[in-house]
């Protein structure tokens, strides 16, 4: 296998339509904030604001600069190999074909509970509103609704990504327009310096802030999805990459500034009625009822949205895997010949998601998507290490930086952060690991990889 130069890459599933290039580079930026949620604060503020001591814009801001990292090397390596497995795929080329497949099968992890997650969080949240609406009958017709977006193909959920980002830049605006008249005219008497909501040296600690930066670092997972439609995408070894900086710095920097202005405004945060719902009383004080309900509201289409461009992506990881001969052909392989979307694949993960969703609480599902995020995102760090700074030696200038710096410090930043996740969740995420090895074993030997035939063992 030559890792010197890009090889060119084949589309055509097997015995199945092609994908087709449509995705523009704003088009993808859009997806991928759909994806990642610009109103993310709106739902772990009150939780990470309490964990980290009233820092957590700080904390927002150093998740931003830790992701960032992790998504330069997403674009160094979409460069390089254009295609939709991610980081399935980066690390089967860079490194080597097994340690590629271990990559995919721990996203695998992300990508598929990640759609599950967000129908718990539409259920949950249309059955408190809708108390008639059972929470399965919220969590069959969210499902089927999401899944029948993204069968009528990969335009069709580009429209709707940019309809729902309309809409939650309208009501971000809102809340911040309405922070500002607040603060500017109405500033309750024990409001805080706008220095301190950011940086408070009396209640600043280390280890508080280490302990938050895990939920701030889940605000952002879904950048990296962007990479699964490079076989979508115009350009795709420009536009990935650039997509993908991009969509980490835009949500980051709406983070930090939604965070702040919610410290600002509520500096005790030792006392929410619900930490949960914290933004949403944040806006009632702001904005009254109307403001709340629109802030309660958001979190559902924030779900929605992310709940539609998880799914497509996900999609495209069991296609590439499938390409290569690690899944089943039959199921995963085939994409639509008018459509051009693996429509197999998009019924099997919303049946994972609605089955989960009735089984798996929240909690435990956003711990393990982030066992497996974590993994992958230390296996593109590393290939970009191997294939541009060992392989390649592009060692000098911003190559220096981009080659060694950048994946370095995304390696050990993801890696710190999971090993902070809970006991539970390892265990489950090492068994699920353990079903990949056996799964692997089972099926050695030929396999395909970007087109090509590596001969394993």
């Amino acid at each position: 296998m030559n890792l010197d130069e890009p090889a060119a890459v084949p589309i055509v599933g097997h015995e199945s339509a092609p994908f087709r290039r449509v995705l523009s580079l704003w088009a993808l930026v859009l997806f991928g904030l759909a994806f990642v949620g610009p109103t993310a604060p709106f739902t772990f503020f009150g939780v990470g604001s309490q964990t980290s001591h009233g820092h957590f814009a700080l904390v927002y801001f150093i998740a931003m600069i830790a992701v960032s990292f992790t998504a330069i090397s997403y674009g160094r390596m979409s460069a390089a190999f254009p295609e939709a497995g991610s980081a399935y795929a980066y690390a089967g080329r860079a490194l080597h074909p097994v340690i590629g497949f271990f990559a995919g099968w721990v996203m695998l992890l992300d990508y598929i509970l990640i759609p599950l997650l967000c129908v718990n969080i539409i259920s949950a949240n249309l059955a408190a509103l809708v108390p008639v609406l059972p929470y399965s009958v919220c969590v069959l017709l969210s499902t089927a609704l999401i899944t029948a977006i993204n069968l009528r193909g990969i335009e069709t959920t580009s429209h709707v990504t940019l309809i729902f980002n309309c809409v939650l830049a309208a009501a971000v605006t809102w809340f911040i327009v309405a922070a500002l008249h607040f603060l500017m005219f109405q500033r309750s008497l024990n409001a805080i310096a706008p220095v301190q909501a950011f940086y408070n040296p009396k209640t600043l600690r280390l280890s508080a802030i280490m302990a938050a930066t895990p939920i701030a670092v889940l605000s952002f997972l879904g950048f990296d999805a962007i990479s699964t439609l490079a076989e979508d995408a115009k350009d795709p070894q420009k536009n990935v990459g650039r997509a993908t900086l991009l969509v980490c710095l835009i949500a980051g920097s709406l983070f930090i500034l939604l965070s702040w202005l919610g410290q600002l405004i509520w500096p005790d945060y030792t006392h929410f009625v619900h930490a949960e719902t914290a933004f949403a009383e944040i806006g009632r004080l702001i904005g009254g009822r109307h403001l709340y309900y629109v802030i309660e509201a958001l979190v559902i289409a924030q779900a929605w949205a992310s709940a539609i461009t998880s799914q497509a992506s996900a999609s495209r990881l069991l296609f590439a895997m499938s390409r290569d001969g690690r899944l089943p052909k039959r199921l995963f392989g085939y994409v639509h010949p008018i459509r051009h979307t693996p429509i197999y694949t998009l019924l099997f993960i919303g049946a994972i998601a609605a089955g989960g969703a009735m089984l798996m609480g929240l909690e435990k599902a956003a711990q393990l998507v982030n066992f497996g995020a974590c993994l992958g995102f230390m296996a593109v760090n590393f290939a970009v290490f191997n294939l541009y700074f060992v392989r390649r030696r592009r060692r000098r200038g911003t190559e220096f930086f981009k080659n060694l710096v950048a994946p370095c410090f995304g390696f050990l930043i993801c890696f710190c952060i999971w090993l902070s996740i809970s006991e539970e969740a390892m265990l489950i995420g090492i068994c699920w690991s353990a079903l990949g090895v056996l799964y692997y074993f089972a099926g050695r030997g030929k396999v395909k990889v970007g087109g090509q035939v590596a001969i394993e063992g």
